[in-house]
């Protein structure tokens, strides 16, 4: 039960020491130093490099690998025994056109540090003939493993302690291919602490389970690109390049839909400050300051939500820029459930280089507990789409040689003066009774390797264990002022992975000290709450006191799993209690609105549309969502100085054929006398359908327009058929 007075002081403790840390003035993480606008582009050895890195006082970076040991790294991850696997895109922008991206030459290496100093002594090849990885996510003792363009996963399996993965095991068939940009495409997966696999990218999770992939659908989820991390209760930070926003996704969980707050960051969160000028910008100069910098996320990917143990940087989160040559580490505010991301220093950055091929790609929490970063090092970052002949940066990257600089790449770790990287235990050789001590363990890293890995397991013998720790209020990894808490919640989700939460334990749950347990809690009532179970309705009809908004918020965004009235009522009551309460409110509206599926919606707008017509439009609005929403707004209204509104387009309005060119070869230049930092690239690679089906969607549906056919595609593709550049407005529309 709740612990009413020690929960006050805590509370107003709380309150206390924020007002004390909103009156310090954030301070500069290091002087920056003199900037050259026009950096030269050398070749720097990894030692030479890490000379060239800012970072504030007291931490250090330290080499973990680099070439030849790997080469155009991109994601990594861990096993539970700690071995590195590095997804390599070898095929990556090997020359300014791109020329042969999507042969399959690229590769997974496995790195073991053998010595415990922190660096890597042995590479292996462990997966070869790879098309572009970027979804790799290992379990037990296989990786799981998503190519680009291709749908299917896959397991690898060394089978023989070599190194080199011999068995390889289809877990999801789908020969659907995605013929869209490799940037539009997810780039990372998640195991959540709710044991579903979440890419970042697409309305689609999955569910390992018994050596297969269960597959569920989720309503209109954020859309993120390279990244997507979580905190320590499972709450997903997204990112979008492409639409420069370093930080998205977070105030819901993904499975109730989408959520953008107002005031999400602190004002000037989005500005960025490298510490080198940055002329290879993809916005041109209206994306740099005048001293050359760049001035504005444009490329934030791989991003972290810090979890370890040995840095002072517990739930901050880290967001690679590699157009900035830096790393932003954000701080991560709760306010009233409503959180708030702001720069943890003034005008400067956590990491920044003056090496012009530092290109921070992807960042890992490591079994040490400390901060790993992946460093792509090259010259070129951009995909071919956005250097193609008549792109604005294409003769910078001709001029300053970019594209010469290929086929490198480092991993370094971050390191604190104060607090030394802890030795790697070695998961995977240990007995499923002593995984449950890493439940609680102070590194994030280990409490969900632990949840993994007895998951993965399914060994039900340590279940009396498991409904011990669920109500125990001391850790079980010894000390004690560790946060006992995470303990209970990470049993709960466990649990749940193997199908053992049973009712009772719920309902108990429901009660506990700590409000993250609860709110995990109430989650798993769903299933009770759709099924019309009216007991756990009348005990989360109590909470609507509860005094954590986080609380609240999940017992309105739970709600909507019943469809008795009584959680109306409590939805409700939850939005009455607090008026001023701008994520209740919204959580709620959504809530309390009976709206009926997007595509009966869309199939009772437009009845009078042909049969085909209606699977068209409805294919459209999907493949709009996943990808132009991005930049031009899930309403079609743009994003201020991304991406042009769609909505009332005279180019959308007008004869099909001008956005069926525009889609097909792409559009540059000034629209309507105003200029985005945004290119629309060419989509001809996608089939006729694709494009018919996404031109209808915005024609119909955002505009009131007639739908494009098979036949109209077809017929604007031979017209365009030679063209290798995007289309301007002059050419669209020659004066007479």
């Amino acid at each position: 039960m709740f612990q009413t007075t020690l929960r006050l002081l805590f509370v107003a403790f709380s309150v206390l020491l924020t007002a004390c840390q909103q009156d310090q003035p954030r301070q500069a993480a290091y002087p920056r130093p003199e900037i050259d606008p026009d950096p030269v582009v050398d070749f720097l050895s990894p030692e030479e490099s890490m000379e060239t890195f800012h970072l504030p006082e007291g931490y250090k970076v330290e080499l973990v690998a680099s070439e030849p040991m790997i080469n155009e790294p991109v994601a990594i991850t861990w096993d539970a025994n700690g071995r590195l696997y590095v997804a390599q895109m070898d095929t990556y922008m090997q020359d300014i056109d791109g020329n042969d991206q999507g042969m399959p030459w690229s590769k997974i290496m496995r790195l073991e540090d053998e010595d415990g100093d922190g660096k890597m002594d042995k590479s292996t090849v462990f997966i070869d003939s790879l098309v572009l990885p970027r979804v790799i996510q290992a379990v037990g003792d296989g990786l799981i493993v998503q190519e680009t363009y291709y749908r299917h996963f896959w397991l690898y399996r060394d089978m023989d302690g070599d190194g080199v993965a011999e068995d390889k095991k289809l877990l999801l068939e789908d020969n659907g291919m995605d013929r869209s940009n490799l940037e539009h495409q997810p780039g990372s997966m998640l195991w959540n602490i709710d044991n579903w696999l979440y890419l970042s990218k697409g309305n689609l999770r999955y569910r390992y389970t018994s050596g297969t992939l269960e597959v569920d659908t989720m309503r209109s989820p954020p859309n993120g690109q390279w990244g997507l991390t979580q905190d320590e209760t499972g709450r997903m930070y997204y990112s979008s390049a492409g639409g420069e926003v370093p930080a998205l996704g977070y105030q819901i969980h993904p499975i109730y839909g989408d959520l953008e707050m107002n005031g999400k960051w602190e004002p000037g969160f989005e500005k960025v400050w490298p510490v080198i000028g940055t002329p290879d910008v993809q916005g041109g100069p209206r994306r740099l300051r005048e001293d050359g910098t760049l001035n504005h996320f444009t490329a934030s990917c791989g991003q972290t939500l810090f979890l370890g143990d040995r840095l002072d940087a517990y739930g901050d989160l880290f967001i690679p820029e590699p157009v900035g040559r830096l790393v932003r580490r954000a701080k991560v505010e709760n306010r009233e459930g409503k959180i708030v991301l702001s720069n943890a220093y003034e005008n400067t950055e956590f990491l920044a280089a003056t090496d012009a091929n530092f290109r921070p790609v992807d960042t890992k929490v490591g079994p040490d507990g400390c901060l790993y970063v992946v460093d792509m090092y090259r010259g070129i970052i951009q995909e071919g789409n956005w250097v193609r002949k008549g792109s604005y940066l294409r003769p910078v990257v001709e001029r300053k040689e970019l594209d010469k600089n290929i086929g490198k790449g480092r991993i370094y770790r971050i390191v604190h003066e104060d607090a030394a990287p802890t030795a790697k235990d070695k998961l995977l050789d240990q007995s499923t009774t002593a995984l449950l001590r890493y439940l609680s363990h102070p590194n994030g890293w280990y409490r969900m390797q632990a949840q993994k890995l007895i998951i993965h397991r399914q060994d039900k013998s340590i279940l009396p264990q498991l409904k011990e720790m669920a109500t125990e209020t001391k850790p079980w990894f010894g000390g004690g002022d560790q946060d006992f808490g995470l303990q209970r919640l990470h049993v709960l989700w466990t649990l749940e992975g193997l199908g053992e939460l049973d009712r009772d334990l719920l309902v108990e749950m429901l009660g506990d000290d700590d409000p993250r347990v609860r709110a995990a809690a109430i989650r798993n009532t769903e299933p009770y709450l759709s099924q019309g179970d009216q007991q756990i309705l009348d005990v989360l009809s109590e909470r609507v006191d509860d005094p954590s908004k986080d609380v609240q918020i999940q017992l309105s965004l739970s709600m909507r799993s019943s469809k008795d009235p009584v959680a109306k009522e409590v939805i409700h009551q939850l939005m009455k209690n607090d008026r001023h309460n701008m994520v209740l409110a919204s959580v709620g509206e959504v809530g309390l609105t009976e709206e009926p599926p997007i595509v009966e919606q869309l199939m009772n707008k437009h009845k009078l549309l042909p049969g085909g017509r209606k699977r068209s439009l409805v294919s459209g609005y999907y493949i709009y969502q996943g990808l132009c929403a991005d930049c031009h707004g899930k309403d079609g209204n743009g994003l201020g100085d991304i991406a042009p509104p769609l909505v009332g387009s005279p180019r959308v309005k007008g004869h099909w054929m001008i956005p069926t060119k525009i889609l097909l070869n792409g559009l540059q230049g000034p629209i309507d006398d105003k200029s985005y930092t945004g290119a629309m690239i060419a989509m001809k690679e996608q089939d006729n359908k694709w494009i018919a089906d996404v031109l209808t969607y915005i024609r119909t549906e955002l505009n009131g327009q007639s739908p494009v056919s098979l036949w109209q595609v077809n017929n604007a593709r031979k017209q365009s058929e030679e063209r290798e550049y995007p289309w301007t407005l002059e050419e669209l529309y020659p004066k007479k």
